[in-house]
């Protein structure tokens, strides 16, 4: 049977105007203002467009019946699911008349005054808390908080004097003993040299309390903070076995005797009131580099209960609290303060070892939408926008303290700057400098003699070739090792005649000659190769930092306002003396061909140089034009300036990264790979392979799971046994090492003590 033309088998399903589909059997019809709520075609709600106490009513019941669930109906009205349970609340609570309510400001509630707004804003100005405000006022602390969110009200810089805790004289409970058998100590007989340089220091600060008993739940101590009468929660630990990570704290000893905790209260002060204050803040920060939790995003994987327990607290400070720890610490803008200080206290703990110090610069490459200045990454061999920071390494490649450059300085620029940071910690003694090629200037190199500092550097650009007659082997011992160089000696002068130095060049087996300049007639010329190729380690560092520590990670996104007038290099003299250039490279090829042509002349054909010229006068004409372009750039270029404040070169704005928090953040990493290394000073005379896989050992038993046991005056940590018997007993003999500082828990009287499982 044939269709019809106006028959269709598919015919179109369209749904009509003004139709809400809530699912497959319930539909809300609007017609002429007024709307019809349908199950399965019945009709069992009917209300006016605009009627707020009808339509919620019929929300309800759709739900309450069962005919349609609380998203999809909450969906089609074009409401939140969480209106939606409250108006089921309200009808369930008072029935319909409660779904209705009057216009304007419910009654019994507080209407806030203009006089009142001021007040929240002057007693927030104050430091109150949310609640003290709400308390004083007599409203909501949503209230309080509503309005100064009106008002645009930002937290002022934190205080720096130290606020007396009003709860610090009562007695703290202290954690149940555990009935366990105190390991016996041996006598301190046999000292390693190495703990001399860890002696806890002893400071005035007097230590949190706490009036907790269960270290699951610290409510007492939440309470007291949220009411203003806390500034940091006082660690308090529970038994437990197989605490996750909790092997890091065999770090506390080095950590402690670093100063950090009192470097930070010295320049810091306090967070004001709060659970995680500044010496918990600062604690968490720490063991998350070592952690290897790279940023506070990452404590995201991470179960807060299960670092808590490390910390002494029911729960670690998570993602968003440390975020506004660190920006609350950048607010204050005493990074810088704070590196130094800890810069101070490494020079009284590791003196002997800055005789020589190492300057290198590292390239942290931006990829971020705002405007930078562009520097050349070696390792990517293109420019890029980024920022450039110097480090200062110490003779065995710790890190003492960094700098960032203003817009990308180069070592020239900065190593004089750098170099009175030096004076300044160092005090009058013997420093010798050590830097790559970067540095190479002999200007710069007078200006350091007379600073009173020692040059050692390589050799820059074009210098005569040594006979391999005058190279000679030369062989030393240092830090273990014996090492031998082929080596010739002798003096060079610069800048005239007037800088003269001492050059030891290294001959390799290829025949390549490695020049290094140095102020140091002292040494042995294989001492003064092997200083200089220890430059190394400190690239070995930045390598290990970036990888481990993700040291060119951005902390945050912000940018500041840069310097307007600080000078560029002209894009447009650029341009120019990009043309000039090729001007002359034309005029060469057009002057070889001149020559050229002279030389293969036949003087029986043109015997004068007359005849030669009309000969030639083709190309003649060529070298004519070819010298007036040239001296037409020439002046083009003179008349345009070099450098030009940037500015001129575009309507955006002048920013930079905000650097405040990114140097804070360095700092810590600093501390944390100092840490690192001085753990693995104190492990190395108990495991042979230390140079090649110390920090691997160090990392592993820091990651490794431990158990606590708590007395009234220990914290006892066993940690798990390693991968293997050596490397067990390598740790084990760390543990005794550290057993002999005597280290407290910061923050609190529990001395620490260590042990390891046997496998």
């Amino acid at each position: 049977m044939a269709n019809t033309p106006g028959d269709d088998l598919f015919p179109e399903v369209r749904i009509p105007e003004g139709t809400r589909v809530i699912n497959g059997r319930c539909l809300v019809l609007t017609r002429d203002n007024r709307c019809v709520v349908l199950v399965s075609g019945m009709p069992i709600a009917q209300y006016a467009v605009g009627d707020r106490m009808s339509e919620a009513h019929a929300m309800v019941s759709l739900v309450d019946l069962g005919w349609a669930d609380q998203n999809d109906v909450a969906t089609a009205f074009g409401y939140l699911a969480r209106t939606l349970r409250r108006y089921q609340q309200r009808f369930a609570e008072g029935g319909l008349a409660a779904l209705g309510r009057p216009n304007g400001c419910p009654r019994g509630l507080a209407r806030l005054a203009a006089s009142r707004r001021s007040r929240i804003q002057h007693l927030k100005a104050q430091g109150c808390s949310h609640h003290e405000i709400a308390r004083q006022l007599g409203i909501s602390v949503t209230a309080v908080r509503k309005t100064l969110r009106r008002l645009g009200w930002t937290a002022a810089p934190v205080a720096q004097a130290q606020l007396p805790l009003e709860v610090a004289s009562a007695t703290p409970a202290k954690p149940p003993p555990v009935q366990t058998a105190a390991s016996p100590r041996s006598p301190a007989s046999g000292e390693n040299p190495n703990l001399s340089a860890f002696s806890a220091p002893v400071g005035s600060t007097p230590l949190p309390s706490t009036f907790d008993t269960d270290p699951s739940h610290r409510w007492t101590d939440r309470l007291l903070a949220s009411l203003g009468l806390l500034e940091d929660a006082a660690p308090l630990f529970g038994s437990a076995t197989a605490v996750p990570r909790a092997g890091v704290l065999l770090a506390l000893p080095v950590l402690v005797a670093s100063g950090v905790f009192e470097c930070a209260q010295k320049v810091y002060g306090t967070l004001g009131p709060a659970f995680y204050g500044l010496r918990t803040s600062v604690l968490t920060l720490l063991l998350m580099a070592l952690w290897r939790i790279r940023r506070p995003e990452g404590l995201k994987e991470h179960s807060p209960q299960d670092l808590g327990r490390v910390l002494g607290l029911d729960r670690a400070p998570e993602v968003k609290t440390l975020r506004r720890k660190l920006a609350s610490l950048a607010a204050v803008g005493r990074a810088a303060d704070f590196g130094r200080t800890l810069a101070e206290q490494r020079v009284a703990l590791r003196g002997a070892a800055l005789g020589f110090l190492y300057v290198d610069g590292h390239v942290r490459v931006y990829h971020g939408q705002h405007r930078l200045p562009k520097t050349h990454v070696t390792r990517l061999r293109i420019s890029l926008p980024a920022t450039s920071d110097y480090w200062v390494n110490d003779t065995a490649g710790d890190p003492l303290f960094v700098v960032t450059a203003e817009a990308n300085a180069g070592l020239v620029k900065m190593l004089p700057g750098i170099l009175t940071q030096i004076r300044t910690l160092l005090g009058q003694r013997r420093v010798t400098v050590v830097f790559d090629r970067g540095g190479y200037s002999p200007k710069l190199f007078a200006q350091i003699l007379a600073a009173g500092f020692d040059v050692l550097t390589y050799r820059k650009g074009r210098h005569p070739h040594i006979p391999r007659s005058r190279f000679r082997a030369c062989r030393t011992r240092m830090d273990g090792w014996t090492l031998t160089y082929v080596l010739a000696d002798q003096e060079v002068r610069l800048l005239k005649g007037k800088l003269r130095l001492r050059q030891v060049t290294r001959r390799m087996e290829n025949g390549h000659q490695t020049p290094i300049l140095t102020s140091r007639r002292d040494l042995a010329a294989a001492q003064v190769a092997y200083r200089m190729f220890d430059r190394w380690r400190q690239e070995y560092f930045l390598k290990y930092l970036s990888q481990e520590y993700a040291l060119d990670a951005l902390v945050e996104y912000a940018a500041v306002p840069d310097d307007p007038d600080r000078e560029v290099p002209n894009p447009a003299w650029a341009a120019v003396d990009a043309q000039l250039r090729q001007a002359h490279a034309q005029l060469d090829r057009l002057q070889a061909e001149y020559g050229l042509e002279a030389f293969a002349n036949l003087e029986q054909q043109r015997r004068t140089m007359r005849g030669f010229k009309i000969a030639q006068g083709k190309l003649g004409r060529k070298i004519y034009m070819a010298l007036q372009r040239v001296e037409q750039l020439e002046k083009r270029r003179a008349a345009v300036p070099r450098r030009v404040p940037i500015q001129s070169l575009s309507q955006e704005p002048v920013v930079k990264l905000a650097l405040e928090r990114k140097h804070l953040t360095n700092v810590i990493k600093i501390v944390a790979y100092q840490a690192e290394s001085d753990l693995l000073r104190l492990v190395a005379p108990h495991y042979r392979r230390v140079g090649h896989e110390g920090r691997t050992l160090i990392q592993s038993a820091l990651a490794s799971a431990a158990d606590l046991d708590v007395t009234q005056t220990e914290l006892r940590v066993t940690l798990a046994p390693q991968s293997s018997p050596h490397r067990t007993r390598a740790i084990a003999a760390l543990c005794n090492e550290l057993n002999r500082t005597d280290t407290c828990f910061p923050g609190s009287q529990l001395r620490l003590w260590y042990t390891i499982r046997d496998a």
